[in-house]
Protein backbone atom coordinates (compact mmCIF):
# COMPACT_ATOMS: atom_id res chain seq x y z
CA UNK A 1 0.00 0.00 0.00
CA UNK A 2 0.60 3.64 -0.53
CA UNK A 3 2.30 6.01 1.97
CA UNK A 4 -0.07 8.34 1.95
CA UNK A 5 0.33 11.77 3.24
CA UNK A 6 -2.91 13.86 4.20
CA UNK A 7 -3.22 17.18 5.23
CA UNK A 8 -6.46 18.40 6.44
CA UNK A 9 -7.11 21.71 5.10
CA UNK A 10 -11.08 22.39 7.10
CA UNK A 11 -13.76 20.00 9.04
CA UNK A 12 -16.89 20.78 9.08
CA UNK A 13 -17.99 20.69 12.79
CA UNK A 14 -21.25 21.53 12.74
CA UNK A 15 -22.07 18.73 10.37
CA UNK A 16 -21.40 15.85 12.79
CA UNK A 17 -23.33 18.09 15.81
CA UNK A 18 -26.55 18.81 12.98
CA UNK A 19 -27.19 15.31 10.73
CA UNK A 20 -26.92 11.59 11.62
CA UNK A 21 -24.22 10.63 9.19
CA UNK A 22 -25.20 7.16 7.03
CA UNK A 23 -22.47 6.77 4.44
CA UNK A 24 -19.16 8.60 3.73
CA UNK A 25 -17.78 9.25 -0.01
CA UNK A 26 -14.56 10.72 -1.09
CA UNK A 27 -14.28 12.72 -4.21
CA UNK A 28 -12.36 14.84 -6.27
CA UNK A 29 -13.07 18.82 -6.76
CA UNK A 30 -13.09 20.91 -10.23
CA UNK A 31 -10.55 23.88 -9.26
CA UNK A 32 -8.90 27.31 -10.62
CA UNK A 33 -5.36 27.54 -10.08
CA UNK A 34 -5.88 30.66 -7.60
CA UNK A 35 -8.24 28.39 -5.41
CA UNK A 36 -5.78 25.71 -5.53
CA UNK A 37 -2.93 28.22 -3.93
CA UNK A 38 -5.46 29.62 -1.38
CA UNK A 39 -5.93 25.93 -0.24
CA UNK A 40 -2.62 25.34 0.45
CA UNK A 41 -2.45 28.48 2.96
CA UNK A 42 -5.96 26.35 4.50
CA UNK A 43 -7.89 29.47 3.69
CA UNK A 44 -11.74 27.51 3.42
CA UNK A 45 -14.60 27.49 4.91
CA UNK A 46 -17.00 24.64 5.03
CA UNK A 47 -19.88 25.98 7.62
CA UNK A 48 -22.57 26.72 5.45
CA UNK A 49 -21.64 24.49 2.35
CA UNK A 50 -23.75 21.56 0.83
CA UNK A 51 -24.12 19.57 -2.17
CA UNK A 52 -26.57 18.95 -4.65
CA UNK A 53 -26.81 16.57 -7.46
CA UNK A 54 -28.13 18.52 -10.94
CA UNK A 55 -27.84 16.99 -14.47
CA UNK A 56 -26.12 13.88 -13.32
CA UNK A 57 -23.43 15.56 -11.95
CA UNK A 58 -22.71 16.89 -8.25
CA UNK A 59 -21.65 20.53 -7.36
CA UNK A 60 -20.97 21.97 -4.30
CA UNK A 61 -22.70 25.10 -3.05
CA UNK A 62 -21.50 27.79 -0.57
CA UNK A 63 -18.17 26.32 -0.21
CA UNK A 64 -16.07 29.87 0.71
CA UNK A 65 -12.36 29.54 -1.12
CA UNK A 66 -10.77 32.84 0.16
CA UNK A 67 -9.44 34.83 -2.99
CA UNK A 68 -5.46 34.56 -3.15
CA UNK A 69 -3.66 37.73 -1.95
CA UNK A 70 -0.96 37.35 -4.47
CA UNK A 71 -2.85 36.86 -7.75
CA UNK A 72 -2.65 39.85 -10.07
CA UNK A 73 -5.51 39.42 -12.42
CA UNK A 74 -7.69 36.24 -12.87
CA UNK A 75 -8.54 35.38 -9.18
CA UNK A 76 -11.45 32.87 -8.23
CA UNK A 77 -14.88 34.34 -6.85
CA UNK A 78 -14.94 32.90 -3.26
CA UNK A 79 -18.80 31.32 -3.04
CA UNK A 80 -18.68 29.92 -7.21
CA UNK A 81 -20.56 26.54 -7.53
CA UNK A 82 -17.59 23.65 -7.93
CA UNK A 83 -18.06 20.41 -9.70
CA UNK A 84 -17.27 17.55 -7.81
CA UNK A 85 -15.72 13.96 -9.71
CA UNK A 86 -17.02 11.06 -8.37
CA UNK A 87 -17.75 8.14 -10.39
CA UNK A 88 -21.35 7.45 -11.97
CA UNK A 89 -22.61 4.55 -9.94
CA UNK A 90 -21.90 6.60 -6.92
CA UNK A 91 -23.62 9.22 -8.49
CA UNK A 92 -26.70 7.33 -8.80
CA UNK A 93 -26.35 5.82 -5.35
CA UNK A 94 -26.59 9.19 -3.92
CA UNK A 95 -29.36 10.24 -6.31
CA UNK A 96 -31.26 7.11 -4.78
CA UNK A 97 -30.32 7.99 -0.96
CA UNK A 98 -30.91 12.43 -1.36
CA UNK A 99 -34.21 11.94 -2.98
CA UNK A 100 -35.59 10.01 0.34
CA UNK A 101 -36.88 11.90 3.13
CA UNK A 102 -34.69 13.74 4.94
CA UNK A 103 -31.51 12.97 3.41
CA UNK A 104 -29.40 15.28 2.37
CA UNK A 105 -25.51 15.85 1.12
CA UNK A 106 -23.11 17.76 3.06
CA UNK A 107 -19.06 17.89 2.99
CA UNK A 108 -17.76 16.92 6.06
CA UNK A 109 -14.06 17.76 5.31
CA UNK A 110 -11.56 18.77 2.68
CA UNK A 111 -8.24 17.98 2.22
CA UNK A 112 -4.74 17.04 0.50
CA UNK A 113 -4.18 13.75 -0.28
CA UNK A 114 -0.75 13.08 -2.41
CA UNK A 115 -1.11 16.81 -3.97
CA UNK A 116 -4.42 16.28 -5.01
CA UNK A 117 -7.08 18.45 -3.45
CA UNK A 118 -10.20 15.61 -1.98
CA UNK A 119 -13.30 16.48 -0.36
CA UNK A 120 -15.47 14.15 1.91
CA UNK A 121 -18.88 14.15 1.97
CA UNK A 122 -21.59 12.40 3.39
CA UNK A 123 -25.45 11.48 2.90
CA UNK A 124 -26.66 12.53 6.43
CA UNK A 125 -30.18 12.78 8.01
CA UNK A 126 -30.86 15.68 9.77
CA UNK A 127 -31.02 15.41 14.02
CA UNK A 128 -33.92 16.79 15.97
CA UNK A 129 -33.37 19.24 19.51
CA UNK A 130 -33.41 16.57 21.65
CA UNK A 131 -31.37 14.27 19.62
CA UNK A 132 -28.37 17.24 19.85
CA UNK A 133 -29.22 17.18 23.66
CA UNK A 134 -28.85 13.66 24.16
CA UNK A 135 -25.09 13.47 21.92
CA UNK A 136 -24.13 16.50 24.13
CA UNK A 137 -25.33 14.26 27.50
CA UNK A 138 -23.30 11.42 25.78
CA UNK A 139 -19.98 13.49 24.97
CA UNK A 140 -19.86 15.27 28.42
CA UNK A 141 -20.21 11.27 30.65
CA UNK A 142 -17.64 9.82 28.14
CA UNK A 143 -15.59 13.31 28.48
CA UNK A 144 -15.98 12.60 32.66
CA UNK A 145 -15.22 8.91 32.50
CA UNK A 146 -11.90 9.46 30.77
CA UNK A 147 -11.40 12.40 33.71
CA UNK A 148 -11.73 9.78 36.25
CA UNK A 149 -9.92 7.13 34.54
CA UNK A 150 -6.94 9.24 34.59
CA UNK A 151 -7.39 10.43 37.87
CA UNK A 152 -7.46 6.51 39.04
Amino acid sequence: MKDEHKKILSVNKKAYHNYFIEEKFEAGIVLRGTEVKSLRESKVNLKDSYARIQNGEVFICQMHISPYSFAYYGNHEALRVRKLLLHKHEIKRLYGKVNEKGFSLIPLSIYFINGKVKIAIAIAKGKHKYDKRESIKKRDAKRELDRERKNY
